[in-house]
């Protein structure tokens, strides 16, 4: 009885909205029409490519940050740990907006370069394409794999790290044979979330202006709002919810299986 209430309440808010967004996209032929599409198929290419690109960015640069953090000592270790759970809590169009005022056609970068040089335009102009893109979600999401990394890390027996060194294992030897393997799971975590936020990311590539980089979500955006085709854009939608369900799927069944 106690669970009706919240079932209730998740019912309206969200298991409604959802099936007239199924039963939207029903209508006759949109499937076979938007599927068919040059666009569909240029914006499922590009929102897989980014979104793997960004996982891959973020778990290496990740891995690196949360390494130097948990074990290098300096000064502030714990302030920039707890800056990094502060980071989580900033909102994406805000970080791709920093990178516009620093990066940007008329940002800092650029001013620098054309006061320095006198030339009427400076050479900074990578945000508005994919690979803008691509650095403001890594920027962005980076810490979204740092933060299981850093619960695994202050959970590591130092004692490890000891032996092993007493043994005379390199630093890049102790990384890969005693801290990675501990890491693994905190990496799949990480990468995971980060895989499905970024197949749903909207805001950055709003942001950041980029000409031609048109993902899913960006898709049903244009469908619904600039062209009215509401059913095509809820076809969108459902298969953007499809591909991030199947992966969340796949990770937990993974997770399971390595026991994680």
């Amino acid at each position: 009885m106690w669970a009706l209430p919240p079932v209730a309440v998740l019912g309206l808010v969200f298991l409604h909205p959802l099936t007239l967004v199924v039963r939207e996209s029903l209508a006759p032929g949109a499937y076979a029409e938007v599927l068919s599409s040059d666009a569909f198929r240029e914006a499922l290419v590009t929102t897989v490519w980014l979104a793997l690109g960004a996982t891959a960015g973020c778990l290496v640069l990740g891995f690196a940050l949360a390494l130097v953090i948990a074990f290098v000592p300096f000064p502030g270790a714990k302030a920039v740990a707890r800056f990094v759970d502060v980071f989580l809590s900033f909102p994406s169009f805000l970080i791709t907006l920093a990178l516009l005022f620093v990066y940007g056609t008329v940002g800092m970068a650029n001013g620098l370069w054309t006061g320095a040089t006198g030339a009427a335009e400076g050479p900074f102009r990578f945000l508005t394409t994919p690979w803008g893109v691509l650095l403001a979600e890594i920027t962005y999401f980076t810490p979204f794999v740092m933060r299981p990394l850093l619960a695994a890390f202050s959970q590591l027996d130092t004692a490890q790290l000891e032996v092993a060194s007493s043994l005379g294992a390199r630093p890049a030897r102790i990384v890969r044979q005693v801290i990675l393997p501990e890491a693994l799971p905190a990496l799949a975590a990480g990468g995971s979330l980060v895989l499905v936020m970024c197949l749903n990311e909207f805001g950055i590539v709003l942001f950041t202006g980029a000409k031609g980089v048109t993902t899913l979500p960006m898709l049903v955006h244009g469908k619904a709002i600039l062209e009215s085709d509401y059913a095509a854009a809820c076809v969108v939608a459902v298969v953007n919810i499809a591909i991030s369900v199947g992966l969340y799927s796949l990770y937990r069944m993974v997770s399971r299986r390595a026991g994680a």
